[in-house]
């Protein structure tokens, strides 16, 4: 008689087997839903912006017939060609002082100790929970004709009278994108110090390096990864806004984002505005890339 163990033995390894492809094919159709749904949702919008980049509007209706005359307009308009370098410019300087300024925001916090640290860093980005539009209105209501700021600056009998210098012009733009986008600097920096293991700040000053000393030799240049990172997000988000200008800028706030966005919801000209948006993604990759080598070329160095 066979014994009952023997009877039941090849059935275990095919239903171990069954399993494990049960459990890899689980896995699979997990990282399909994770990482594919996602991307797919990030390409699918930028390829039909490519694709849609190489129609042109014929009256009142797309003509789909494949052409570069999108691209030949831009290319050689001097007026599209002032605005995009004339916003590529005004999003560098916007991320040069959100640098500075997040950099040394950030640096003053990691300095602190304690639990006190990290509610001062939360203080600091708590301007990402609010609305993109209601931080617009409070700078109006601080650079303004009748703003808070004109209204110190008449008190302290700096300005005669209140000015217009602060609102309605490329400066506004400047200062209220600094002002709007500076908690996307301090974030990366103050988590790029917080990783410079503390022996190593403190092996400097044992070994008798001055603060200024540890500072450019220790501390700048293992931050200098997640200061990219910060100037960064402030340049590309610079790049796109197009309703901070609009607000605070005026007739002289007009940018390449503003110029965008009048194709899409003014001129109905729908596959000209996704050639624009395709030169500004350009740009964002060639900063991305130009950022990329200097972050290498720091951790070389």
């Amino acid at each position: 008689m066979t014994p009952v163990s023997t009877i039941f033995e090849p059935a275990v390894p095919h239903a171990a087997a069954g399993r494990r492809r049960y459990d890899a094919a689980a896995r699979w159709a997990a990282r399909l839903f994770i990482y594919g749904i996602p991307t797919a949702l990030i390409l699918v919008p930028m390829i039909a912006f490519l694709i849609s980049s190489f129609w042109r509007i014929d009256g009142a209706t797309v003509d789909r017939s494949f052409t570069l005359e999108n691209y030949r307009t831009f290319l050689s308009d001097a007026t599209y060609w002032g605005i995009y370098l004339g916003t590529l410019r005004l999003a560098g300087v916007v991320a040069l002082f959100g640098l500075v300024a997040g950099y040394i925001v950030a640096y003053l916090i990691w300095r602190l100790e304690g639990s006190f640290r990290y509610f001062m860093l939360l203080c600091s980005v708590i301007p990402l929970a609010m609305n993109y539009i209601v931080k617009i209105y409070a700078m109006r209501n601080i650079l303004g004709f009748n703003g808070i700021l004109n209204t110190m600056l008449v008190w302290a009998h700096i300005l005669p009278a209140p000015s217009t210098l602060f609102v309605f012009n490329q400066t506004a733009v400047l200062i209220t994108m600094t002002v709007i986008y500076l908690p996307f600097a301090i974030l990366p920096i103050f988590l790029s110090l917080e990783r410079i293991p503390a022996s190593l700040v403190e092996a400097s000053a044992d070994l008798g390096g001055p603060p200024g000393y540890t500072f450019r030799h220790v501390v700048l240049p293992l931050s200098l990864p997640g200061s990219i990172v910060g100037g960064l997000f402030v340049m590309v988000l610079a790049l796109g806004d197009f309703l901070t200008p609009q607000m605070v800028g005026g007739s002289q706030g007009f940018t390449f984002g503003r110029a965008i966005w009048s194709q899409f919801g003014m001129a109905f000209d729908w596959p000209f505005g996704a050639a624009l948006a395709v030169m500004l993604l350009l740009a964002i990759i060639a900063i991305l890339a130009v950022a990329g080598l200097l972050s290498r070329y720091g951790r070389l160095s």
